[in-house]
């Protein structure tokens, strides 16, 4: 066996990747049970229905992960980015999820998520070289969460 890497075309990432969700997400629902895996996404647009702010993710095993989270940086600083964190939580909740987590870069938004309650958890140093990556994680409150 020599296996080989290659760069894919975007179609084929993309292909690629929805194969390699499935596998995973079929292996994972034997190892654990949970089969109840739900992506999420909201987006915000301007008056000329571009994209200016937008997240997704997933909830699966009563855990919510943001994938993404992105505000255009011209619209930066004016509550998207809180209003679609937020919006992800509620839903979460409301699918039973009990926390939520996220990865974010050293020169992305660290402090941003820890004012809105999420607690760091681990740290990749050198990720990608020079910088890190942050693990936070955010507890719900029980009671929202049954």
């Amino acid at each position: 066996m020599n296996p080989r890497i290659v760069e894919p075309s975007s179609e084929a990432e993309a292909e690629l990747n929805a194969f390699l969700d499935k596998r995973i997400y079929e292996f994972n629902i034997r190892a654990t049970g949970f089969r109840d895996g739900r992506p999420f996404a909201g987006v915000i647009k301007d008056e000329s229905a571009n994209v200016i702010a937008a997240i997704s993710g997933h909830t699966w095993g009563k855990c919510c992960h943001v994938e993404h989270l992105w505000v255009d940086e011209s619209k930066r600083g004016q509550g998207m980015g809180r209003a679609l964190l937020q919006a992800a939580e509620t839903e979460a909740v409301h699918r039973g999820c009990t926390q939520a987590l996220l990865l974010t870069h050293s020169f992305q938004a660290p402090a941003f998520y820890e004012r809105l309650g999420y607690v760091r958890q681990g740290t990749l140093p050198n990720y990608p070289h020079g910088h890190a990556q942050y693990v936070y994680v955010k507890q719900f409150e029980s009671a929202d969460a049954t």
